[in-house]
């Protein structure tokens, strides 16, 4: 088969240069109400994960379904976790 016979020539084979020394104006999410920031210290097996929040505590946190095939979570992550109403302990990750 000929697939490599039609090339596009509208897109370049030239990766784009970023020249440095520029300021980039960058937007974050920040939490809001009980949302706290958390750095990922270990991943437990499945969709649960240990988590190092800023409030000091150590929180044992889950993806839910509807986030979990398009969060790529590693150790040392930096992540928005909303803890639970009834188990503080324990929460969910919102935003990586």
């Amino acid at each position: 088969m000929a697939f490599g016979k039609f090339k596009d020539k509208s897109k370049p084979n030239k990766a784009k240069v970023f020249i440095g020394g520029e300021e980039k104006v960058v937007r974050v999410k920040l939490p809001r109400g009980r949302e706290v920031i958390g750095i990922i210290a270990q991943r437990c097996g499945g969709s649960r994960m240990l988590v190092s929040c800023m409030d000091g505590k150590t929180r044992n946190c889950k993806v839910p379904g509807r986030k979990r095939r398009g969060l790529w979570l590693r150790e040392g992550d930096a992540i928005i976790v909303e803890p639970w109403e009834f188990d503080d302990d324990k929460g969910e990750v919102l935003f990586k």
